[in-house]
């Protein structure tokens, strides 16, 4: 046993994955009890099937690796549900199983292979065409390498487990939680990258900053449930007036971003200008009329929207977020002056 020992010692500390562990576990298994095929399956209950993973055919068996087969047909249900875990004469114990009888399998070991998380993952097996004996030490060999399968298995699930909370934490810090947007964080990360682009192509980069006017007013006469209802629906509707190649994100509150490329640097001041306010507007105009909410109809007269068109050459993340909330301030000024205007004529 202690070249054994030495071998599977090698294995285990030097095994990545799980095929790098079963693999040579296999061909130990088959030295250790002298049956022609070995092979680890995975058993998936609510689907009722059982898949052969890894396996090793020595002589003339052959499991296939990739077969699956009916979890209720198979020799490893028999032996896990009656606690056998070996048989020299398969036919005359488990003659019934139609999977037996196609591989030609007379002497059977199996072992379940169990994890502390997921509890059954698979059987650790071994099989021949012939009736053979089982080796003192082969009950043993098995158990210990079903064992180190499902530690390994346990581990990969933890991996797993967390590779996908990191995920999702990764996604909540870089999203906004009412809407779904990007967030503040998210933007500066993205309009970064959008400015180094627009460095390289020589191109301009356009950046609106969106205000919703009078939404402390919804707030204070139909509550928070209604405006953060209203705000889902203005993030959808602004979604709707994007190019493909922008973006949208909300800052909190009632303020929004979008950015996305504009002309070419060395364009005429008047064409750069024309693009932005084209931008300003499109938003505008989305974002404006009637909002079918569950309790309500709002009919919006629309935000205020500052938008600029960025030399990413001489303008920070900074500048640019600047530039376009004094754009937008701009705009509010003129909207307040022509609703006074209107006022004073009425």
């Amino acid at each position: 046993m202690d070249p054994l020992l030495l071998r599977l010692s090698d294995s285990v500390s030097s095994a990545r994955t799980l095929e790098d562990l079963t693999r040579p576990m296999l061909e130990m298994l088959e030295a250790v009890s002298g049956l022609e095929s070995t092979y680890l399956t995975m058993i998936d209950v609510d689907k009722g099937l059982q898949h052969v993973m890894y396996a090793r055919n020595a002589r003339q068996m052959q499991i296939p690796e990739g077969l699956c087969v009916p979890w209720d047909d198979t020799l490893c249900k028999r032996a896990l549900d009656e606690g056998r875990f070996y048989t020299g004469d398969v036919a005359q114990c488990w003659g019934d199983s139609a999977a037996a009888r196609d591989l030609g399998i007379q002497t059977y070991v199996s072992m379940p292979v169990r994890t502390d998380s997921t509890g059954l993952y698979g059987t650790l097996c071994a099989a021949s065409a012939e009736q053979v004996p089982l080796p003192p030490n082969a009950a043993n060999v098995l158990g210990l390498f079903a064992k180190l399968i499902g530690q390994h298995v346990e581990r990969e699930l933890l991996f797993e487990r967390l590779a996908k909370a990191n995920t999702e934490l990764a996604s909540h810090a870089a999203t906004d939680m009412l809407t779904g947007l990007p967030n503040r964080r998210s933007l500066e990360e993205a309009l970064g990258r959008m400015l180094s682009q627009g460095e390289r192509d020589g191109t301009c980069v356009l950046v609106g900053f969106i205000d919703l006017d009078d939404f402390k007013q919804i707030n204070d006469a139909h509550g928070h449930e209604v405006g953060d209802e209203f705000l889902l629906a203005m993030a959808e509707r602004l979604q709707a007036t994007l190019r493909a190649s922008d973006m949208l994100a909300r800052l909190g509150g009632d303020e929004f971003v979008v950015i996305g490329p504009g002309p070419a640097q060395d364009a005429p001041d008047d064409l750069r200008a024309a693009a932005a306010q084209a931008l300003a507007q499109r938003v505008m105009a989305g974002a404006a009329g009637e909002f079918r909410l569950s309790q309500l109809v709002i009919d919006y007269g629309g935000p205020s929207v500052g938008a600029v068109a960025v030399d990413p050459r001489v303008t920070s993340i900074r500048d640019a977020l600047r530039q376009a909330d004094a754009a937008m301030y701009e705009t509010k000024r003129a909207r307040r002056a022509l609703t006074r205007e209107r006022a004073s004529h009425a």
